[in-house]
């Protein structure tokens, strides 16, 4: 073959260039892609097509670029379609592409992937739902067996004694789940109890790529534990001798124990996105799933840009109860998740169990913590060992001081206690770091974020957390002794602590800024230190260099009080299976309490200050009152739409929550979201100064017996006089409806919000509701 000339090379070489750089940007467009989640308008739907894929795949092909060359039809593209809870799909698109969508007909709204966290067996005697005066109440009943609760979590442990199905009836004919299968997971795992198992990860492997199956089961077995430990607890069966190394010991059991339980795997090592989720909650209310628990959160957007908040507001309209946990980004203002009203959204609480510990200092000053530690290395309470911290300051922690994977120099720690901060790194990770360069134990000290609030752990050597303040005074011995030294002591499992309930630092706090109107968290529920069911595939510290296997394992998280409610709903719901989600919730917050053991108002664990509605809503959860509350605020699918009417969205937002393209703002709520006829009572006087009287409305249903009489007081304000008209509501029926009214006026404008309650008492019953004023400041 003749040489080329140079013009040929250099024309060669110029093509070359070009095709390599049109390679390249067709890289980049794939790459790319991102999930969308796109809310579509059924009733918009052309008649030529014949089903849903059909017209979202010619929706989809219509926007994409280049479909001949990838290869792609619109199929390709879509990883969910969703017909229950709402009307959409989840798809990959890059930005144009779901730019141009937003214009297409039928198309109501498109809304980028969210990752969400999860948010992570005294309790039930905590709750009363063991004294002898609940058997009658709580006593089991065939309707029990009919309660079908949907987890969305990490999946689950068919192994657990948990979750054996002695005794259970035949799974209800009206049941339409179905256990899907694959690694480690076969139709045999499920059984009467667990009735059902999905998995869904579509999302998932769309944002991260194909899921490692050395690392996890990509089926409905939990290698993680999470997800075993929330089914657990909302409907585990009663296990005799349960316990993590001896502590808590005693009998587990869930909090609706002959409830069914389907598990829905929707996270995975790298996290839960928000396309298997919605799909999770669409198929869920599809197999009749009467309760969802939803352990996980993905920060806030407004209604109409929230995906789940969207997906429950379809699975409500289906009589679906939803309760989801508030977060664990407390003690911050305005650190929720899960705010919409028609989601039962859940604080932690501590209980009146702890795990005793002690550090004694070489000057024989004595500080309590706790822990749960087990092992064969323990330190002499007799002997004192050398004490270090690292830090450079007792009152601020630095880099040095949080003990993190390799940070520690074994020539400053070998032989000695070391003091770890906690933060940045998993607690009992930071145990780890200190053994590994030789250090005989630990004590974990809080910071300012976690204040006096401990939370027990299975150390892999002895060690102790303490609180703050008594951190900063270890500290500073530590710090200023030239021969500093301590011991520690663990003391096993005490109960009757006093006071208790308290609210965990760690729970997520309101107001709720999306709309002040709607009072969150709704209410408390144990979250700390909870023992439950766990993997066989993992340690309970979850550090895969721990060797220790578990059958049970103690938790704290919001994750741990959501599945509670959880439970507890789904026993209300087998004793009124004809209560709507709202009604259920309305006892669950109007029964609650708001004092603790020691019939003082309840206290936040991150200060010892009394702690207010934006921390515990309505109050800790008090079962046996829930399931005969007297009165009920009940609210339908309609009044939640009306309330989303007060929220400024435009009618193409208001869209995606019309599922049958049949509801329209009637404006009942008179433009005031506060009208919604919500358990929880929120005033909010704008900043219009000449706004001297609010008045609100509400409706109860009498719930309990025919004839019954309720007398109303008010607590007093400072800023404001309160009048309730009329004073008297007198029921003649059961399921009687009565209105009354709260006028709210000013007498100074104060600059914090004030907090109060409302009681309604019969001779039999009493029915609170708590009370918000806020004054927003002056334009």
């Amino acid at each position: 073959m003749a040489n080329k000339n140079p013009l040929q090379k250099c024309f060669l070489f110029i093509i070359l260039s070009i095709n390599l750089i049109l390679l390249q940007a067709e890289t980049v467009q794939i790459s790319n892609k991102k999930t969308y989640v796109i809310h579509m308008d059924r009733s918009a739907m052309p008649s030529p097509y014949t089903n849903q894929l059909q017209w979202y795949s010619s929706k989809i092909n219509s926007v994409t670029q280049r479909k001949s060359q990838e290869g792609e039809e619109g199929n390709d593209r879509i990883l969910y379609t969703y017909q229950t809870a709402f009307h959409g799909l989840a798809a990959q698109l890059t930005e144009e592409e779901a730019e141009r969508l937003k214009e297409e007909d039928g198309v109501v709204a498109v809304i980028p992937e969210t990752r969400y966290e999860l948010h992570t067996t005294r309790s039930p005697t905590f709750l009363g739902l063991e004294r002898q005066e609940s058997e009658k109440v709580w006593a089991e009943r065939v309707t029990d067996h009919d309660v079908v609760v949907g987890v969305l979590d990490t999946g689950i442990w068919p192994e657990s004694e948990s979750f054996n199905d002695t005794g259970m009836s035949p799974v209800p004919s009206t049941w339409r789940g179905t256990c899907e299968t694959g690694k480690g997971f076969l139709k045999r795992n499920c059984n009467r109890k667990i009735v059902g198992a999905r998995v869904f990860y579509r999302g998932y492997e769309a944002a991260t790529g194909k899921i490692d199956e050395e690392l996890e089961y990509k089926s409905p077995r939990d290698k993680d534990g999470h997800g075993t430990h929330t089914a657990a607890t909302v409907a585990g069966s009663p296990v005799k001798g349960a316990n993590l190394f001896g502590f808590a010991y005693g009998t587990a059991r869930g909090m609706s124990p002959k409830a069914r339980v389907a598990a829905y795997k929707v996270c995975w090592v790298g996290g839960c996105f928000s396309s298997d989720i919605l799909s999770a909650v669409d198929q869920a209310v599809a197999d009749g799933v009467q309760v969802l628990s939803i352990s996980l959160g993905g920060g806030i957007s407004t209604y109409s840009r929230d995906s789940l908040s969207i997906a429950t507001f379809g699975a409500m309209e289906m009589g679906v109860f939803v309760s989801c946990s508030a977060g664990n980004g407390g003690p911050d203002p305005i650190s929720l998740t899960n705010v919409s009203p028609w989601i039962t959204t859940v604080g932690a609480s501590t209980m009146d169990r702890d795990f005793p510990a002690t550090v004694k200092l070489g000057t024989m000053r004595t500080f309590k913590g706790v822990s749960l530690y087990k092992g064969r290395a323990v330190l002499s309470k007799n002997k004192q060992y050398p004490l270090v911290y690292l830090g450079r300051n007792a009152s601020s922690p630095d880099p040095t001081s949080f003990c993190l994977d390799g940070a520690l120099d074994r020539r400053h720690v070998a032989g000695k206690i070391v003091i770890c901060d906690r933060g940045v790194s998993p607690r009992v990770q930071k145990g780890q770091v200190v053994k590994r360069a030789g250090g005989i134990g630990m004590i974990l000290t809080n910071t300012a974020t976690n204040g006096e609030e401990l939370v027990a752990d299975s150390h892999l050597l002895p060690a102790v957390a303490v609180g703050e303040k008594e951190g900063k005074l270890i500290k500073q011995y530590a710090m200023t002794s030239r021969k500093a030294t301590a011991t520690l002591e663990v003391l096993g499992t005490r109960i009757g602590i006093k006071p208790s309930p308290v609210v965990a630092a760690f729970s997520s706090r309101g107001p709720n800024f999306l709309s002040l109107e709607i009072l969150k968290p709704d209410l408390l529920a144990p979250g700390v230190n909870i023992l439950a069911a766990w993997t066989g595939d993992l340690a309970p510290s979850s550090l895969s260099s721990d060797p220790r296997r578990v059958k049970f394992n103690i938790l704290s998280g919001t994750s741990m009080s959501c599945p509670h409610v959880s439970g507890v709903a789904a026993l209300i719901r087998s004793r009124h299976p004809d209560w709507s989600p709202a009604a259920i919730k309305s006892a669950l917050m109007t029964t609650a309490y708001v004092h603790d053991n020691t019939l003082k108002p309840l206290t936040d664990a991150s200060g010892a200050a009394p702690s207010s509605p934006y921390d515990h809503g309505a109050g800790h959860i008090d079962p046996l009152k829930a399931i005969d509350p007297g009165l009920v605020y009940d609210i339908g699918p309609q009044d939640y739409f009306e309330f989303l009417c007060t929220q400024d969205l435009s009618p193409s937002q208001l869209k995606v929550f019309t599922k049958h393209s049949n509801r329209s703002c009637k404006h009942t709520l008179a433009k005031n979201p506060g009208n919604l006829n919500y358990p929880a009572i929120s005033a909010l006087f704008p900043e219009n100064t000449r706004v001297k009287s609010i008045t609100l409305r509400r409706t109860v249903t009498n719930v309990g017996p025919h004839i019954a009489s309720y007398k109303v007081s008010v607590s007093p304000f400072k800023g404001a006089s309160v009048t309730v008209q009329p004073k008297t509501l007198s029921f003649t029926s059961k399921h009687q409806k009565l209105s009354y009214t709260v006028t709210f006026t000013t007498r100074m404008r104060m600059k914090r919000p004030e907090f109060g309650g409302l009681v309604w008492k019969s001779t039999t019953h009493k029915v609170r509701s708590p009370v918000i004023i806020t004054w927003l400041p002056p334009l």
